[in-house]
């Protein structure tokens, strides 16, 4: 067991087929800590997502923490998700301020295989330089939320984003096992971070260019041609981008671990 406590946070929309199993490995997860919660953010679904939450409750009697989205939503997807982990956010800063890690997890089929905690126990007692972990998938797909020096800013903003795949692929292959590699941003659907290193922040769905040091975006450009944040472009970006930058603005150390822990 880890000494200290966990909010273990999740956004829900259409998730229903994998909820059970991603409930069983946020339960697995949250017994290495001292004590844990559930705080799920749901927005209106069209399957049966609402209907298993509610079973869930009552498995969870104790654990678990549903907050129902209000209408409208946005028709920017991203948007939508940005305001649901801001309410977990609000939750944690309201209800747990003293609980030492929360997590983000994905609640769909990224994260509904057994989880493998040796990895996870590994960075929680051994090589603990680390204030938010993420870790790898076969293959790597979040290309999205990645940040990773040159490659600095968003994929979606370049014509070249492909790039960003074949470099983070590449630099896993290169690192060590148990040798964590540090970047601006990344999700890969998990994270765990330090709360009081984020709990400050919040996930603003915008092209948050001013949050990136000027000289990084133009070595970006160098390799990928001119940024583009024309149109809708100029309205999203990866929500994570934007939580995870103001806090490396404060200090903050992202991590990604190069093991697998939802096969």
């Amino acid at each position: 067991m880890i000494k200290g406590k966990c909010c273990i946070c999740g956004t829900v929309k259409n998730c229903g087929p994998f909820l059970e199993k991603v409930f069983k490995n946020i339960a697995t997860i949250g017994k290495l800590f001292d004590d844990y919660k559930i705080i799920i953010s749901y927005d209106n679904s069209v399957d049966d997502s609402l209907a298993i939450l509610r079973k869930l409750q009552h498995e969870y009697t104790d654990k678990l923490i549903l907050h129902i989205g209000t209408e409208p939503l946005s028709e920017y997807r991203v948007y939508n998700i940005a305001k649901a982990r801001n309410q977990c956010l609000d939750i944690i800063r309201s209800q747990f301020p003293d609980y030492e890690y929360f997590i983000m997890i994905d609640c769909d089929n990224i994260c509904a295989s057994p989880v493998k905690l040796e990895s996870l126990l590994y960075y929680l007692v051994i090589n603990t330089e680390w204030d938010a972990l993420t870790f790898n998938k076969t293959p790597y797909y979040d290309l999205w939320a990645l940040s990773k020096y040159p490659y600095s800013f968003s994929c979606m903003h370049f014509k070249n984003w492909a790039q960003w795949g074949k470099f983070i692929e590449k630099h896993i292959q290169n690192t060590p096992p148990k040798k964590l590699i540090p970047c601006l941003s990344a999700f890969n659907g998990f994270a765990i971070y330090r709360t009081n290193k984020f709990i400050n922040g919040f996930y603003d769905p915008r092209p948050r260019i001013d949050l990136l040091p000027n000289h990084l975006l133009k070595e970006n450009e160098k390799i990928c041609g001119p940024v583009y944040l024309h149109g809708k472009a100029g309205l999203i970006d990866c929500e994570h981008r934007s939580f995870h930058l103001m806090a490396v603005n404060n200090g903050a150390r992202i991590r990604i671990a190069p093991e697998v822990i939802f096969p």
